[in-house]
């Protein structure tokens, strides 16, 4: 999984995504192999794209380091000059304009939240986790929908507050109310979690199924794996399908991958070994190391696409850098020609380079 620098707006990780059994294609006719995983809290950011159990995403923070100061939530329509700074990079002035905001309006919610992301980034002041959680906090109270979660986030993970998950949950039960998906996917595995309850996989299907149909590409592959596994809806191996590649196709690589076991193997939806091959090659090419492993394998055995030992190498030797060991690839990497080995060298020396 890849750190970001972004604010630790961290997402539940679903950890519903199946777990893929290392050796799982084993040429001619071993089909693909996938155990249930139960989910677990995010300890680090992380980045969807390389999606392994437990899978994981950060939600978007309003601006990061690496998209240059751009902010990812949506802008609200009274958006002013504190915003125009923001945007523009200009922090301090963002944090005044914002501050006369506020004296002008108490109840400015919006400029509470651009207050509270100033002081979690360190933009232009020190970073300030009780800052930051207090002005969310403000916001939150003028139902500022962004401010509300992120004060839940705060709470869950006891960053500038004392942590509560009790009250946590409750911040996320309101900015569910106001739609945000990330707020109704969190409490959907908050729900599979039960922290002592019995886990509440009805209640989480109904959380995933909301927050999917806001518009949550997470959501749509934790769906699928209760589809899959039948826990908390009937088991529908069809559906589990038609989810992930709805998620797959909104290249989310862990549902890539997922969707590429069932086409490979046939199972809730035809069985197509090309465009399995297809499906993991988008998720290889996102950097996932589940699906590096498994072109490896594919491209070794000549199942789905034409036998090439050099392109089996150079992504086996991918996977194994991210920690996927395989004893089979090892031994086809070691069977290759000099040459090919040479090649296999290069075209490894120049994608690390990209």
């Amino acid at each position: 999984m890849i750190p970001t620098a972004r604010r630790p707006l961290f997402r539940l990780s679903a950890g519903l995504g199946l777990a893929l059994l290392a050796g799982a294609i084993l040429p001619p006719d071993n089909a693909l192999a996938q155990v249930p995983a139960l989910p677990t809290l995010v300890g680090q950011p992380l980045a969807a794209g390389n999606a392994t159990a437990p899978l994981g995403a950060t939600l978007p923070s309003p601006i990061s380091p690496q998209n240059g100061g751009e902010p990812s939530r949506p802008l609200p329509p009274d958006a002013d000059l504190a915003f125009g700074a923001f945007q523009r990079g200009y922090f301090a002035t963002a944090m005044t304009e914002a501050m006369k905001r506020v004296k002008a309006n108490p109840k400015d919610g919006t400029a509470m939240a651009l207050i509270a992301e100033i002081y979690a980034q360190g933009l232009a002041v020190n970073p300030d986790p009780a800052e930051a959680a207090r002005w969310d906090r403000l916001a939150s109270q003028q139902n500022n929908r962004e401010a509300t979660f992120a004060y839940g986030m705060a709470l869950l993970q006891g960053k500038g507050v004392d942590k509560d998950r009790k009250a946590a949950a409750a911040q996320f039960e309101r900015a569910a109310a106001q739609g945000h998906a990330g707020a109704l996917y969190n409490l959907g595995v908050m729900a599979i979690e039960g922290e002592g309850a019995t886990h509440d996989f009805g209640l989480a299907a109904a959380y995933f199924q909301r927050a999917a149909n806001a518009g949550d590409i997470d959501a749509l592959d934790a769906l699928a794996a209760l589809f899959k596994s039948g826990r908390g809806v009937a088991q529908n191996a069809s559906k589990a399908a038609e989810l992930l590649k709805r998620a797959a196709d909104e290249k989310h690589p862990g549902a890539q991958v997922q969707y590429a076991i069932m086409l490979f193997n046939g199972d809730g939806v035809d069985k197509n070994e090309a465009e399995a091959a297809r499906y993991f090659q988008m998720a290889a090419n996102q950097g996932n190391p589940v699906a590096e492993n498994r072109l490896a394998r594919l491209y070794a055995a000549g199942r789905g696409l034409a036998r090439n030992p050099v392109e089996a190498a150079r992504w086996h030797i991918l996977a194994r850098a991210a920690g996927v060991a395989d004893a089979w690839l090892d031994g086809q990497l070691a069977a290759l020609s000099p040459a090919d080995k040479a090649k296999v060298e290069d075209v490894v020396r120049r994608q690390l380079a990209r």
